[in-house]
């Protein structure tokens, strides 16, 4: 049976003493307001990772992630994180493929591949995000980037691998705009999604393969998003930093 989770991207916000504040509150809300297994994972600037993930080991339900790493192992790349380096801190999952590290930095599949396969080697689960721009969604495009997007990025690994991987649907339309996907569309996507990794690895994995839902969800929006078949729970951003608003999300699965 699949997992539930609900992911936590804070983005480049949070100083040290106000990132330790707010992950505590988030940690404490869980342990005394969830119900259930689904997974917390929170997703922090690097240099939270190491003191939020010695605060995780209180808490079955919740776990940390990086927001990128390097594709290489080491070397004279200033100012980068490998995976080695992350998973030393006690995350245990990454994320890979935001749009806006596709846009802003221009990083491609194919540059994508190599970080999965580096995350991978060093015990850390991608979070890989999918999805279409709004140009993309308009013109009937969105499958054809989504499939693209999955066999470049994540369908060279193998049934095995690929179990370690959580993924991300993220219309990047509904990024930070304040739209939100109907559950409709995101279901139709998701349910796309799966029908894709089933055309690939066979139908058990792709029941097994956790979809979560990214762009602009919220508290109001999140049971509607979750109730929908395929749709395993979510990637939130502004509503991650703040402890009620994230915890409430959480709580859909309840």
């Amino acid at each position: 049976m699949r997992k539930k989770i609900v992911a936590g991207n804070w983005k480049m916000n949070m100083d040290y003493q106000e990132g330790i504040s707010l992950f505590s509150e988030v940690a404490n809300m869980v342990k005394d307001e969830v119900i259930g297994n689904q997974l917390v994972i929170v997703c922090s600037p690097f240099i939270h990772l190491h003191s939020i993930a010695s605060l995780a080991k209180d808490n079955n339900n919740v776990f940390v992630g990086a927001q990128n790493i390097h594709q290489e192992e080491a070397g004279a790349y200033t100012g980068e994180i490998s995976a080695k380096q992350a998973r030393s801190t006690g995350a245990e999952y990454v994320i890979l493929g935001h749009s806006e590290r596709r846009a802003y930095f221009g990083e491609s599949d194919e540059l994508l591949a190599k970080k999965v396969n580096g995350a991978l080697a060093h015990g850390l689960s991608p979070i890989f995000c999918i999805g279409e721009t709004k140009e993309e969604r308009e013109s009937g495009q969105f499958f054809e980037v989504i499939k693209s997007q999955l066999e470049k990025g994540v369908f060279h690994l193998s049934a095995s691998d690929f179990s370690k991987v959580v993924l991300a649907y993220e219309p990047v339309w509904a990024i930070g705009t304040g739209l939100t996907a109907s559950p409709e569309q995101a279901q139709e996507v998701h349910a796309f999604i799966r029908k894709e990794i089933a055309a690939k690895y066979g139908a058990a994995v792709a029941d097994d393969t956790s979809i979560l839902y990214g762009g602009s969800c919220n508290p109001k929006n999140a049971p509607d998003l979750f109730s929908q078949t395929d749709i395993d729970g979510g990637l939130i951003g502004g509503a991650s930093l703040k402890s009620r608003d994230f915890t409430d999300i959480v709580k859909v699965f309840n």
